[in-house]
């Protein structure tokens, strides 16, 4: 057994006492001293900023990380001078974002973006971080909206439709000079001007045309680049398909060659309404040999200028016009033409188009109705037609009287080239 502490008596009154604790030790010196309160004092807030930071970096990476709320892709337009509260209110309102604007605000600088973004149209993706949004701005890789200028279209005609096409701005100062522009297609930005889109059309001509004018046939009595867009307008205006191109600029060519004149519609057509491009009615008897500087059967030669806006294709198939002797083509009434070397040949297929449409004229028109037999059953069908009587044409189509774009068309008249 263990042995216990003596006891040692205590009066009544000593035992209701409380016991005395012992004094607590004495501070040292060294932790009175000034520098260490300071430095612990430095060491505590640097604890606390570095968990702060800690936390602040977590919850930033997840802010700038995590999915977005877009459920689809979509374009959302930043206009100009748009400050950062104002982007970030644009992309809040087009669903694109759904963090608070001083969050947002808080992403750009953090990602030093500051003074980089861009306005413009952008498209963000379903689902985009915080991060990408920012990343896109910055970037400015604004939606590029796909533009086609057709073949054939004159200046005027151009001008009004970047007139009419709202994705860009400002105006047009002056039309621009027949066949400088070329047709095809190009991408803009929305916001473009229209000034800056009718440069980038004759930028790109000029580009084409130097080209395709070093590797011509020297061989054509063409004498410069004005007179290849000059003549390969026509060639545009007189058909739209590529196999035959070549070969329309070779009856142009040799009609140049031996001194023709060109006899072309659409010339006749340009004469009298200028820009505006289309007649909207067949050209009349008079017309034909109304004076115009632009009427080729009334002048030797080429017109003063272009009559449309040709194509490269256009271009090219005039610089390189087909090896052939033709002098006459005529529409065959299949949206083709038919070409010949001699007059004769092409008075038979003159003569072929107008019985080709007087045919389909008749075809076209629609028989009287036929009384019912009297004796005819309820339902039953007429099983054998008379010649006197024949079934009406269903759902015929009346085929093009002329394979050529834009020329008007006529049947009392020379329908194409002819002396």
């Amino acid at each position: 057994m263990s042995e216990r502490p003596p006891i040692s008596p205590r009066s009544p009154r000593a035992a209701l006492e409380p016991e005395q604790v012992p004094p607590p030790p004495k501070r040292s010196d060294r932790a009175r001293n000034p520098f260490v309160i300071v430095g612990n004092a430095i060491f505590t807030i640097l604890i606390i900023l570095m968990i702060g930071a800690g936390a602040t970096y977590y919850y930033g990476k997840q802010t700038l990380e995590s999915p977005g709320p877009l459920q689809e892709d979509k374009i959302v337009n930043i206009p100009a001078r748009a400050g950062k509260r104002d982007i970030a209110d644009v992309l809040s309102r087009e669903g694109v974002i759904n963090v608070n604007p001083w969050v947002f605000i808080g992403s750009v600088f953090a990602l030093k973006a500051s003074s980089d973004l861009k306005p413009g149209e952008y498209s963000f993706q379903k689902n985009a971080s915080l991060r990408d949004v920012i990343a896109t701005i910055v970037d400015g890789k604004v939606v590029q909206h796909a533009i086609t200028i057709p073949e054939g279209l004159t200046s005027e005609q151009i001008v009004s439709r970047l007139s009419d096409n709202d994705i860009f701005t400002g105006s047009v100062r002056e039309i621009p000079r027949e066949g400088t522009l070329l047709p095809e297609t190009y991408k803009f930005p929305r916001g473009t001007t229209r000034d800056q889109v009718i440069q980038r059309l004759q930028q790109a001509q000029k580009r084409v045309l130097a080209e395709i004018w070093e590797r011509r046939n020297t061989d054509t009595p063409l004498k410069s680049p004005d007179q290849l867009v000059t003549l390969a307008s026509i060639v545009e205006k007189e058909t739209g398909r590529a196999d035959e191109r070549s070969r329309v600029a070779a009856v142009f060519v040799n009609r140049l060659r031996q001194r023709m004149k060109l006899q072309s519609d659409p010339t006749i057509i340009y004469g009298l309404v200028g820009g505006k491009g289309t007649l909207g009615r067949p050209i009349k008897r008079s017309e034909i040999t109304q004076p115009s500087p632009y009427n080729t059967y009334v002048i030797d030669g080429l017109p003063p200028g272009p009559i449309a806006n040709p194509g490269r294709a256009s271009l090219e198939a005039t610089a390189n016009p087909a090896r052939t002797r033709d002098l006459f083509f005529v529409a065959d009434g299949t949206g083709g033409h038919a070409f010949t070397e001699t007059y004769d040949q092409h008075a038979k297929n003159v003569a072929k188009l107008r019985a080709s449409e007087k045919q389909i004229q008749n075809d076209t028109v629609e028989p009287a109705d036929d009384p019912a037999p009297a004796a005819a059953a309820p339902g039953a069908a007429d099983t054998n037609p008379t010649a006197a009587t024949p079934p009406k044409p269903t759902n015929q189509k009346k085929p093009p009287r002329s394979g050529r774009q834009g020329a008007a068309q006529q049947t009392t008249s020379p329908p194409v080239v002819q002396r």
